[in-house]
């Protein structure tokens, strides 16, 4: 017969063919302990104090001892000795930190860290350190930076601090010209006054006059009316849709005006949310008075202290209802004409300054004493209905409006008198009555 195949009973009593298998030898296990929960005690967490060099003391251990030597003035210091943390022989996680031959001193890279919080949670410093010690901060880093007890305001890189006078409203002609022409002007008056004098004819000398006469009142009536005559000029040039405007265009973009990551606030009136302020204290110099600055001239009003912050902002054009960001913050040209208000008045008659006058002095180090002052403070705030002219960006589906290449020029209007005037950077301008004007946003 052939051989039989084998077979086996299972515990239920059915019968199967084939061998009995042998039940395999299953490694020991090891009890694992588990490990409690801190909750954010350094004296419970094992490993954790010693692998971030956070000391720990013993209330109930005896203080540690004095250690008395000699510092480099002669004196004696009194320091007290580390605390040593060791490891608990009934902690099965815990145990000391060995170095090979090889291994040398330990270091800290990242320097000392504080102690544990209360929730358990490892921090890097404490968020109510003082400004500017090396604390870290969340959040945006250029954001503003004011000090409680002090009025004065100061912001970071993404703040455009513009200069004394921003508007720089001016004719470009080569210098070349101005030379050739008074040179040539001279020149005639001395040739015409010398034919005066010897010939008795004086037709040279009323030619020349004839010339120069009306040249010096284009340029002084250009010199009056030229500011006007570029607002005039910004006010009547026409809106562009953003929709339809492409990438390098000029457009101008009139809408309401909406604050960016850092919202401004004016210094005196403590206005809220703007996108732009100015604060700039004039004084008036007599005969023989103190100049507020070296080009104060006597008997006029001249800057004596100046601030003008402007920002990144938005901007709702009111024809297509698109967004646009104003990149007018980190250093751009900006020439925003907006005109301020007075807010406080010192005269020989009312000399009374009032406490928030006197802070605001007193905060920037300027003097009151016998002075003739007037305090002008302007800015555009959320919601109000700005004009913004320059150079359409689009980038990453992002619309901007940046600061032009060129200088913008009003061109030559003859029948006015009015020389070609040019403005530098984005132009801003805004009404008068922005306070009753303002949308809520």
């Amino acid at each position: 017969m052939a051989g039989r195949i084998q077979s086996h009973q299972l515990p239920n009593g059915l019968y199967v063919s084939g061998k009995l298998e042998q039940p395999k030898d299953r490694p020991p296990t090891m009890a694992a302990r588990a490990m409690p929960y801190t909750g954010g005690d350094i004296k419970k967490s094992g490993e954790l104090g010693r692998m971030f060099d956070i000391s720990l003391l013993d209330p109930q251990a005896p203080p540690p001892p004095l250690i008395v030597g000699g510092n480099s003035s002669g004196g004696n210091s009194r320091q007290h000795a580390p605390p040593r943390v060791s490891g608990s022989s009934s902690n099965p996680n815990s145990g000391s930190v060995r170095s090979g031959p090889n291994s040398g001193s330990m270091k800290k890279s990242s320097g000392p860290l504080s102690q544990l919080q209360p929730t358990g949670l490892i921090t890097s410093g404490s968020l109510s350190g003082p400004i500017g010690s090396g604390s870290r901060r969340s959040g945006q880093m250029d954001r503003q930076v004011s000090n409680l007890g002090s009025s004065k305001a100061k912001y970071g890189s993404s703040v455009t601090c513009l200069k004394t006078d921003p508007v720089r409203v001016g004719f470009k002609v080569p210098k070349t010209i101005v030379w050739a022409v008074l040179i040539v002007a001279a020149m005639g008056l001395l040739v015409g006054a010398f034919l005066t004098v010897a010939v008795k004819k004086p037709v040279v000398i009323a030619a020349v006059l004839a010339a120069v006469v009306p040249a010096v009142v284009v340029l002084v009536w250009n010199c009056i009316w030229g500011r006007k005559g570029l607002l005039s000029f910004i006010k009547k040039y026409p809106d562009a849709e953003l929709r339809g405007a492409i990438d390098g265009q000029f457009v101008k973009v009139t809408g309401v005006v909406t604050c960016g990551s850092i919202p401004l606030e004016s210094s005196y009136q403590r206005t809220p949310r703007c996108v732009y302020v100015s604060t700039e204290l004039y004084e008036y110099k007599g005969l023989g008075g103190r100049s507020a600055n070296p080009k104060h001239r006597c008997f006029s009003w001249g800057s004596r202290h100046a601030e003008r912050y402007v920002s990144d902002f938005y901007i709702s054009d009111f024809q297509s209802g698109l967004r646009a960001l104003v990149k007018a913050g980190y250093g751009s040209k900006v020439s925003p004409f907006v005109k301020p208000a007075t807010v406080a008045n010192v005269t020989t008659q009312n000399k009374d300054l009032s406490p928030s006058f006197l802070k605001w002095l007193s905060d920037r180090n300027l003097s009151a004493d016998n002075r003739v002052m007037r305090l002008k403070e302007g800015y555009i705030k959320e919601g109000s209905t700005v004009s913004v002219m320059g150079m359409v960006r689009r980038h990453d589906n992002v619309l901007m409006i940046v600061p032009p290449a060129e200088p913008v020029s009003s061109g030559c209007r003859w029948w006015r008198c009015l020389l070609p005037t040019y403005a530098d950077g984005l132009i801003i301008t805004c009404d008068d009555n922005q306070n009753a004007d303002v949308i809520p946003v």
